[in-house]
């Protein structure tokens, strides 16, 4: 294997320059870790489609030598990366879970690690039932009490795991001072911030160590690939996860790294699309009789709508929902929507329904999502980029079809 060199993954990569750095985000989204392919210009990243390298001399590769320890197109993805969290190194992995996996192999039998207890069902699952059995320890709280937290901290604490906005309540948790915390007692902080988006939040800002997304969802934004992204600003760190990387082979193939750099084109300007259209209807739905909450960072009724509007730009299309009546009517709403699709997953184009009790979080312990709320009247809305006075009237019809179930 290639010995990991960030000088020479910072010279080719645009988005690192402190020039590129300087740009608003809709530009860097445009132009980040991509130039032009050398041989003959094309404006567009090729897909470099092919498991080796051709080597000058036993042990003498030119550049590369295999495809798991480099591709350019996955180079130029990390660039790009990079650039939109603002962030000196990125890496890409196969799916968000297994960018999660990479950060948890950090880590040493004996850690501890404290963990949004509102977090995505796939990150819980990981970590209870796969990692738990390797001498790690979760702990599971509630991130929104400081206090709470600091109290919780351990001498082997190694890594705080938070997500903001969280799937699927949408509590936002204090990104920086959890930071400062960790940061005292010598841990790691992560931030998954997969339902803002490098658009709307930037943790590494605010003092976290490491940020992960599923580029399945808004960065991708298409629903037509899988992948995950973890950047950094700490060069030991990235050194350390590009050898997991490498060892356990879970990255891009050049195709998905490919679609992944076309997504990301575009992701401002569908983010700001997202956000309108989420800022729109849930303000709507606060009024319909049919629904007992709205849930939405966007809104003055949300309990942390003020930390939400310090630590973010804006709120992405992520909104959640409680009827009223029984998982029977909930069932009948779910299947007369017309345009928002029963789907898992959400940050694609069209607009998805989610049922999180039966769907997304059916792995988290029943006592848990009792105690979260996750029961069975919660829905979770990813709102697309359609338009949006369409998208509420198929809510408003899957809402008077459901009152006859």
């Amino acid at each position: 294997m290639q010995e990991f060199d960030a000088a020479q993954k910072e010279d080719k990569k645009l988005n690192t320059s402190d020039q590129l750095m300087r740009l608003s985000q809709e530009t860097v989204c445009v132009h980040a870790g991509v130039v032009p392919e050398f041989v003959s210009g094309a404006i567009m990243t090729p897909i470099f489609q092919t498991s080796t390298y051709v080597q000058d001399s036993p042990g003498n590769p030119k550049l590369y030598d295999y495809a798991r320890a480099g591709n350019p197109t996955r180079d130029a993805l990390e660039g790009s990366l990079s650039a939109l969290e603002g962030a000196k190194f990125g890496l890409s992995y196969s799916s968000g879970l297994a960018a999660t996996q990479a950060i948890v192999q950090l880590l040493e039998p004996g850690a501890h690690v404290l963990v949004s207890e509102d977090v995505y069902g796939g990150t819980g699952r990981l970590f209870r039932l796969l990692f738990a059995r390797y001498g790690i320890t979760f702990e599971f709280i509630d991130m929104r009490d400081l206090a709470a937290v600091a109290a919780s901290v351990r001498n082997n604490t190694k890594l705080l795991w938070l997500e903001s906005p969280t799937n699927p309540l949408l509590r936002i948790v204090d990104i920086a001072g959890l930071s400062a915390i960790a940061s005292r007692r010598g841990a790691l902080t992560v931030v998954d911030n997969t339902f803002a988006s490098p658009i709307f939040q930037q943790p590494l800002a605010m003092g976290a160590d490491l940020v992960m997304h599923s580029s399945t969802k808004y960065i991708g934004g298409h629903s037509d690939l899988i992948g995950g992204a973890v950047m950094t600003n700490s060069t030991e760190v990235a050194e350390k996860l590009k050898f997991i990387q490498f060892a356990a082979g879970s990255v891009n193939s050049p195709f998905e790294c490919f679609l992944l750099l076309r997504s990301i084109k575009t992701l401002a300007i569908r983010m700001k699309k997202h956000h309108e259209n989420g800022m729109s209807i849930a303000a709507a739905l606060k009024d319909f009789d049919d629904l007992t909450e709205v849930i939405y960072p966007g809104l003055p009724s949300h309990p942390q709508f003020e930390l939400a509007r310090r630590q973010m730009k804006g709120f992405s299309g992520i909104i959640s929902i409680r009827l009223k009546g029984g998982m029977d009517r909930v069932r009948k709403f779910l299947t007369s929507l017309k345009i928002f699709a029963l789907a898992e997953s959400l940050g694609g184009v069209e607009s998805l329904a989610n049922h999180p009790e039966t769907m997304t979080h059916v792995s988290v312990p029943p006592d848990l999502r009792v105690k979260l709320g996750i029961s069975p009247d919660l829905v979770r809305l990813s709102v697309g980029i359609e338009d949006a006075n369409d998208l509420l009237q198929d809510i408003r019809q899957a809402l008077e079809g459901s009152r006859q179930a």
